[in-house]
Parts: C-alpha cells; structure tokens; sequence
C-alpha cells in the first residue's frame, strides 16, 4: 500500500499542471476540464469498489490485489499517451474501472482479528498509504521537471508493476472467512450508511484540494513559474498531518469516547478550512491546511474499525468507494465553484459538508446498537 500510494501521488501533483499545458481552450473551460480528468477516476471507482470487494471477499482477496495493482500501472502508461484533453479523460476513467487496492487491503486486514486490533491495523494501513502519499508529491515534481510529466506517468505505472510483484511473491493469503460466518455482530445497513456519508464528507475535505491550486496560488502571492513547486510542498504538509493523525489513532481512541472524539474532529477540520478564506499568504495558507488534514485524518480509521472486521466484501467496498468516491465530488464542486465564485465560497461550503456530517456519528452508534 506505501508503494502504491506512492506512484499514485507521485503522478497527481503534476496532473493539475500537466492538464494545463496540454490545454487549447481558455482558462474558465481548462479549469472544468481539470475537475473532471482529476475526479473520474474516483467516480468510476465508486462503481467498481464494492464489485471487487465481493469477488475478493468471496474468492482470494491477495490474487485480486496483485492484479488490480498490475492493470494500474499499465493504466499509467495509457496515460503517458494522451495527447488531447478527451484522451487525458478517456485514459484516466480506464484507471477507474480497474477497481480499488485499498478495498482489498481493507478486507485483508480486517481478517482474524477484533476490536483495537482491527483499529490498529486500519490506522497502520492509512499511515502507510500517507506516508506514500507524503513521499510522492516531492518525489513526482523532481521527476516531473527532470524527465517531463510523461515521462513521471511511464516511472509512476513501472513502480505499479513492481509492487504488484513485491505482493505477489511477499504476502501471505489472508485467513479464509468461514462461509456464513457472521464474526460476531451482524452490520445493519443504516450503519454501513452512516458510516458511509461520513467518510465521504471529511474526504472530500481532503480530497479537493490539488484541483485547485494553480487556480489559488497566484492570489497567495506565488509567482507563475513556481506554482508546481510551492503545490507540491502544500501536498507534503498536508501528508505530513495525515501521518500524524493516522499515527495517534490508536491512542486517541483510549482516551476518549468515540463518539465525541469523531464529532469534534470534524467540527476543528471544518472550522480550519473555512478559516482558508480570511488568509493571504501561503505560510497561513499552508499552516491552516496543515490543522485542517491533522484533525480529519483520524475519523476514517476510527469510524470504520469497529464495521470492517463484521462486514462483506460488498460494505466495505462501498465504504472504501465513498473515500474514493471524494476524489471525484472534491476536485469537481471545487473547480466548478472556483469557475463562477470566489476561493472563500468554496472554503464555506467545504465547511459545511463537513459539520453536515456531524449527526450521522450519533446515527451510526445508533445503527450499531439496533
């Protein structure tokens, strides 16, 4: 998942740019073009998850893994052939359509244990796609610069390939699920929901982010030719926070109930990115997202620890697809809004999506007690 997370990040922060340089239309038309080369992936991925996931489930989740991670990298290199915009879109909804690693590792993991084991494992899990993610922006825009955003795509899909590989030959099977086994409580559906909007709406508080930066950076008094630089340290800042709040997740969920912890996290993430909007340099800019990442890393391994250890293939791949499925409503109803409004507008609605989901953590404890 590191290695994976990696090539990916490794591919994204140029992707805004490269769109961009590709682009022959005017500004407003390449700024939705973006939102929607950047977020179909996710959409079609929405899809697809929860098929893969109960295929897996009731297969072998590990053999799944490696070819999903195989029919991605190559994905990459139809991406490093697009030439046009339409191509660009058409290559990267291919991408989604070849389903979610995460969606099987979350099945892997939730195999053979219980309780704070499973919370640990989660909260490993994301800390090791973070870290991924952390490594890769940086990583992405030396190679960008060196070898061309093309050349990024071909060495971000051979990485790809050789985690395939590395899984293939490295990884145990999983523990296989006895059939009809239910592992302790069943999971209702208005839990599965619950858990569901929530992770949707604080990751899309993540996930718009990079659609809009060459948009907002020039505002903040960055220069032209210096925006894929200073974008992609704001994505390492805001990978730095999700480690750290991934890493604490363990410890945070001894010390207080979870219920209130859930619900506090996001009102902070929410109050922090409509703070986004009274900044005017990218030191405030970049502190506030660092606050903002921090306090809404942690909801998704602790709302989804005590659900995926009893679920299906089918629920935690719908789980994971809400996740995933951020990574398109993000960077779309970002880059619309930033289209025909002002960045503080859109910092406000983000808010509000986030304090939205603050009464389905009491619908989801509610959904598990039924």
């Amino acid at each position: 998942m590191f290695f994976g997370s990696f090539a990916w990040s490794f591919v994204f922060v140029s992707l805004p740019f490269h769109i961009h340089r590709v682009s022959t239309l005017d500004p407003t038309a390449t700024l939705r073009w973006t939102g929607w080369i950047i977020g179909i992936t996710s959409l079609v991925t929405v899809l697809t998850a929860p098929v893969w996931g109960r295929y897996a489930a009731r297969g072998n989740p590990k053999a799944c893994y490696v070819a999903v991670e195989g029919l991605q990298g190559l994905g990459f290199f139809v991406m490093a052939l697009a030439r046009t915009l339409p191509e660009l879109f058409f290559a990267r909804l291919i991408l989604g359509a070849m389903g979610a690693a995460s969606t099987l590792a979350f099945i892997m993991v939730g195999r053979g244990a219980e309780g704070g084991e499973v919370r640990r494992r989660i909260a490993t899990l994301q800390s090791a796609m973070t870290v991924g993610q952390i490594i890769g922006p940086l990583f992405g825009a030396i190679a960008a610069a060196r070898l061309g955003i093309r050349g990024s795509f071909v060495l971000g899909g051979t990485i790809l390939l050789g985690c395939a590989a590395l899984v293939h030959w490295a990884v145990p099977l999983p523990p296989l699920r006895a059939q009809g086994s239910s592992s302790g409580r069943p999971v209702r559906t208005g839990e599965v929901a619950a858990v569901t909007l929530v992770v949707l709406g604080g990751s899309i508080q993540v996930f718009y982010f990079t659609s809009i930066l060459p948009h907002v950076l020039p505002g903040l008094g960055v220069d032209a030719e210096r925006t894929l630089e200073v974008g992609g340290v704001l994505i390492f800042v805001s990978g730095v926070a999700a480690a750290l709040g991934a890493l604490a997740v363990p410890r945070l969920g001894e010390l207080f109930p979870e219920r209130k912890l859930i619900g506090t996290l996001l009102i902070a993430s929410s109050v922090s990115v409509a703070a986004l909007a009274a900044v005017d340099s990218v030191w405030s800019y970049g502190g506030l997202r660092f606050v903002q990442v921090l306090s809404i890393a942690p909801v998704f391994p602790l709302i989804v620890s005590r659900v995926v250890q009893h679920a299906g293939g089918s629920a935690i791949g719908v789980i994971n697809a809400a996740r995933i499925g951020a990574g398109f409503i993000g960077p779309v109803v970002a880059t619309t809004l930033l289209a025909w409004t002002s960045p503080g507008v859109v910092y406000c609605l983000l808010a509000a999506i986030g304090l939205a989901c603050v009464p389905f953590v009491r619908a989801r404890e509610a959904g598990a007690r039924t």
